[in-house]
């Protein structure tokens, strides 16, 4: 990574609520401080996945348990900042084969504020910090929508 783009990439994070939120996420995760002196960019920079890494992943394989750790932070700061904005406790719930397929759901109350359907987890990432902000957000945009069209079954 060039000295430019870390210096990007820090301004990506410092603009997107949602990387924010992961970083948070993330920072929490350690207990011990082994990460303090780690910038943001690379706390996170596992989410990042050219596409020649992608290549380079086989096409069928068993997602390992730091991607599916990964998988489950990157939720975790969805649910976190939908709760923020609506004040509606969001619990997630992850059913997944060994095969790297199966359902994420975020649950606010009796409503499922999220429902992503995944496949090929060992190859989970995006190919830049923006389109990992892009998808949180959307992620994020989706869960308060449904709350807002929905908010009787979100209260319970």
């Amino acid at each position: 990574m060039t000295e430019a783009a870390t210096l990007d990439d820090a301004a990506i994070i410092a603009e997107s609520p949602f990387l924010k939120q992961l970083v948070k996420v993330w920072r929490a995760q350690d207990s011990h401080g082994t990460w303090e002196n780690k910038s943001d960019a690379q706390l996170i920079a596992d989410y990042i996945v050219t596409k020649e890494q992608r290549k380079a992943i086989p096409i069928i394989a068993d997602p390992d348990p730091e991607t599916i750790w990964r998988l489950e932070l990157f939720y975790n700061a969805i649910g976190l900042a939908i709760e923020h904005a609506s004040k509606v406790m969001i619990t997630p719930m992850l059913k997944m084969s060994h095969e790297g397929f199966g359902r994420m759901v975020l649950i606010g109350g009796r409503l499922i504020v999220v429902n992503k359907q995944l496949r090929d987890v060992h190859r989970f990432g995006f190919e830049t910090f923006a389109k990992l902000a892009e998808e949180g957000e959307k992620q994020i945009k989706g869960g308060l929508e449904m709350i807002e069209k929905f908010p009787e079954a979100a209260k319970y």
